[in-house]
């Protein structure tokens, strides 16, 4: 179907008129009926009904108008996406945010890229331990945000975020919240441990290898762990700058183990190469972002 034929159909149906539409595009009106016509007979219908010197669109010429309005504006995204494209903007970038960071620094970043006014489609996933060196990998994402592990030698560019401090929190109300002294592994194992799996699809998966009890609980994600530890369903270690809240109001407390969890260094990383303008704007702000608060 002619894109022209249904800028023309658009404006009459805006203008009311032939003369007002032929006006309005810098046409005359007699250039505009024989681009109606021509359409008319494309598709073998009438389009206008015509009374006296009016002509008002039918339930056909509705019909195109309707989706053909859907046509116009997909063509006019299109043509935005390709002058984007032409001055370095992506059309679309995709960010993996480890669920050991919080999430807030990473929607305040997209929120001020929205102000842009850069046809850009963002998408986010959720990812855990190795997930976000497999999202990479695979080409699930274009940013990682928060691996850790391991750094591989070459093919990515890496940025440095900051430390995660892990401690070994149980529900107040738990019974190893009872203890005085470094709880011993045999204790620990006497209750489920809740565990957020490794999201890798193409890569080894890996675990945190601390301690593995007689039952686990698998999750996705770092906040439905901290639910379940807060309601006393299991035990773990858990980041300490996202469960400030719950040690503050006391429905998590602290306990000193036999064998804590070391401090872990947590990163950013990125396939080198990568020019366009959205990635680079998203890695210059996501590597100022306060990602562990006052850590």
């Amino acid at each position: 179907m002619n894109i022209d034929a249904l800028k023309v159909l658009d404006a009459i149906d805006k203008k009311g008129s032939f003369a007002s539409a032929a006006e309005s595009l810098y046409r005359v009106p007699s250039a505009l009926t024989y681009t109606i016509q021509k359409l008319e007979q494309e598709l073998g219908c009438s389009l206008f009904e015509r009374r006296g010197t009016r002509a008002e669109l039918n339930a056909v010429g509705r019909l195109v108008l309707t989706q053909g309005r859907e046509i116009l504006a997909a063509t006019e995204r299109l043509q935005d996406a390709v002058k984007q494209l032409e001055t370095g903007w992506e059309t679309q970038i995709s960010l993996a945010l480890d669920t050991i960071l919080p999430e807030e620094p990473l929607l305040q970043v997209i929120h001020e890229f929205t102000r842009l006014g850069k046809q850009v489609t963002i998408n986010i996933s959720k990812e855990a331990l190795g997930g976000g060196w497999d999202a990479l990998y695979s080409h699930r994402a274009d940013i990682a945000i928060g691996v850790s592990g391991e750094l591989p030698r070459g093919q990515y560019d890496v940025y440095e975020l900051g430390n995660v401090e892990f401690v070994f929190a149980v529900a107040c109300d738990h019974p190893l919240a009872q203890y005085d002294m470094p709880i011993p592994v045999d204790a620990l194992l006497q209750y489920p441990s809740v565990i957020v799996a490794d999201s890798s699809q193409a890569l080894l998966q890996r675990s945190s290898g601390i301690f593995a009890s007689r039952q686990q609980i698998r999750l996705s994600s770092m906040s439905d762990k901290i639910r379940l530890q807060q309601q006393g369903t299991g035990v773990g270690f858990l980041p300490k700058h996202l469960i400030r809240q719950q040690l503050v109001q006391g429905s998590l407390v602290i306990k000193a183990v036999e064998l804590p969890r070391p401090m872990q260094t947590i990163y950013m990383a990125c396939r080198k190469g990568e020019t366009g303008r959205a990635h680079q704007w998203f890695i210059e702000q996501l590597k100022s972002q306060l990602w562990f608060g006052n850590n």
